[in-house]
């Protein structure tokens, strides 16, 4: 109820947001945005284990599930919720039923409700979801930059974390707005992708048949990765993405993923060879590598970003394969998945 009082009514909460800004005037002048992380990539790529390791570490501010849904007033929100009386917390396994356990501290993706108040045509598969360093909002650049400096002085942190996986058709638009970002793109094999992908979509149809209000939440929370609203991101390629969903609505789930992986991934590979500036700013993260070679990837990651791998050692602590599902696919399946991925793949080192 709360989040559909303030997600349906979002131009009175703008204007919130925008008194927030004012009356915090004097302290925000002195937040400044210092080279923040943007995470993207598709889903199960290994972007939410990127997020919370380095939420582990004291520099960053993020979003957080309990951000949602008071997310234009972030600093009157996260003082309130100061002052109330705290709930104990208690990890839970969260939705994708993947072992990642979380509470309602724990850092989530929720900047996409942000997007979707300026960019209402985001999700509309048909069109290109692409925002590049042409787009002007300065409505939108100034109210988001104000958001993370409020996030940044509510938190304590110095630097803005980003989990997005929708913002890897935004990364140049980003790259404008802030010129000393870094990017962090989490890819994985195609075959693995390709199940844990397939194996997220039934759990989150059988949860929304099964509970609405699951639906609702993921709506408007803008996750429309998985599930009974599903709708791929559209790269600016309309009879691709056109493919892509015409084998899911015949059922040929796998290669509709395999199609829809190598669209993504092939896209982000033209990008960076068109862009050197952007491709300097940005590192590729192979998941394989997360997770056996924890140590010198992570090390990788913080040289990226900035920060001393020394402070960094401890958040290898736990990262492995996932050893919860098995990759089903037969040969002839592993075939199919390899038709349409090898090419874009092949850019990547697969």
């Amino acid at each position: 109820m709360l989040a559909e009082l303030v997600l349906r009514n979002q131009a009175a909460w703008r204007v919130l947001s925008d008194w927030e800004s004012r009356l915090l005037a004097n302290r925000l002048a002195t937040v400044t945005i210092d080279r923040p992380v943007f995470i993207s990539g598709l889903a199960r790529a290994g972007t939410t284990i990127l997020l919370r390791k380095l939420c582990d570490l004291p520099d960053f501010a993020s979003h957080r599930y309990s951000d949602f849904p008071f997310l234009f007033t972030p600093y009157g929100w996260a003082l309130l919720r100061r002052l109330m009386p705290a709930p104990r917390q208690i990890p839970r396994e969260r939705m994708h039923k993947d072992g990642i356990m979380v509470t309602a501290d724990s850092p989530e993706a929720m900047e996409e409700v942000l997007w979707m108040t300026f960019f209402p045509d985001l999700h509309d598969p048909a069109a290109s979801n692409i925002l590049d360093d042409r787009v002007q909002r300065p409505d939108f650049e100034s109210f988001f930059a104000e958001h993370i400096r409020k996030l940044i002085l509510a938190r304590g942190g110095q630097r803005y974390l980003s989990k997005n996986n929708y913002n890897i058709t935004r990364l140049s638009y980003l790259a404008r707005i802030f010129p000393d970002a870094r990017f962090l793109l989490p890819i994985r094999a195609p075959h693995a992708h390709v199940a844990s992908l397939m194996k997220q979509h039934r759990l989150f149809g059988q949860v929304q048949r099964e509970n609405e209000a699951a639906r609702r939440h993921l709506h408007l929370v803008g996750h429309f990765e998985f599930g009974l609203d599903r709708r791929p991101i559209n790269p600016g390629n309309n009879d691709a993405i056109a493919a892509v969903v015409d084998c899911w609505h015949r059922g040929v789930e796998i290669r509709g993923w395999a199609k829809y992986w190598a669209l993504i991934y092939g896209y982000l590979a033209d990008r960076l060879d068109a862009d050197t500036v952007l491709a300097r700013r940005s590192l590729v993260v192979r998941y394989e590598e997360l997770c056996d070679q924890a140590p010198a990837t992570l090390a990788k990651v913080c040289e990226h970003i900035g920060v001393s791998a020394a402070r960094a050692e401890h958040l290898t602590a736990g990262l492995h394969q996932p050893d919860y599902y098995t990759i089903p696919f037969t040969d002839e399946e592993r075939a199919v998945i390899a038709e349409e991925t090898s090419v874009a793949a092949r850019r990547f080192g697969y």
